[in-house]
């Protein structure tokens, strides 16, 4: 399906392992403050980390950066990250919520967890994206995204630092975008609608 400006989305996910700080710092920096939709971030992070990444995040991005909390609810212009030990997944209502069940694809917090929830809440209206990492952890929630309507977005294998998590997605389905790291950004406020 041909996805284009008839669709209003209202969500982006994204995926990141290996090189996802530096990763993060690019995209979620060049977002301004009014970015209109919510982005939801499961990165893989030690067991025994605190929120650390989401205080360095909020201080060097316009746009407002998190720890996702148990039943907050999701509001526009804010980047939730999974915390760590948590899978991170969106409820019906506009919530979040945080599991302990066991590892997926060997990670707490998993991205295919985060995708497939936010994939059944959302539909044709998420922005699925999987960036540099090792593994393939969120190909398949990103093949969820595809097949509920959803945008698929996935990082240029020769641009990832760690080219394993964009490949394993680009052997299980052909997203719409595959872009430079660099690029995403200008991708993202086209998709809003933020720019023509």
């Amino acid at each position: 399906m041909k996805k284009g400006n008839n669709i209003r989305y209202k969500a982006v996910a994204i995926g990141v392992s290996t090189g996802g700080v530096a990763a993060l710092k690019q995209i979620l920096g060049a977002l301004p403050a009014d970015f209109p939709i919510p982005i939801l971030v499961t990165t893989h992070i030690t067991p025994d980390s605190d929120d650390g990444l989401a205080v360095l995040l909020d201080s060097l991005c316009a746009i407002r950066v998190k720890e996702a909390d148990e039943q907050e609810t999701i509001t526009p212009g804010s980047t939730y990250l999974a915390p760590a030990n948590y899978h991170l997944m969106v409820e019906r209502g506009g919530t979040l919520a945080l599991s302990i069940d066991p590892p997926v694809n060997f990670a707490r917090p998993s991205i295919d967890v985060l995708f497939e929830s936010a994939a059944n809440v959302y539909g044709p209206a998420l922005i699925g994206i999987i960036l540099t990492g090792a593994g393939d952890d969120g190909s398949r929630g990103l093949l969820k995204i595809e097949k509920c309507g959803g945008l698929t977005v996935v990082q240029d294998p020769a641009d990832a630092e760690m080219d394993s998590m964009p490949n394993s997605a680009l052997q299980l389905l052909k997203p719409e975008h595959v872009v430079r790291l660099k690029d995403i950004p200008a991708l993202l406020m086209k998709l809003v609608g933020e720019i023509t």
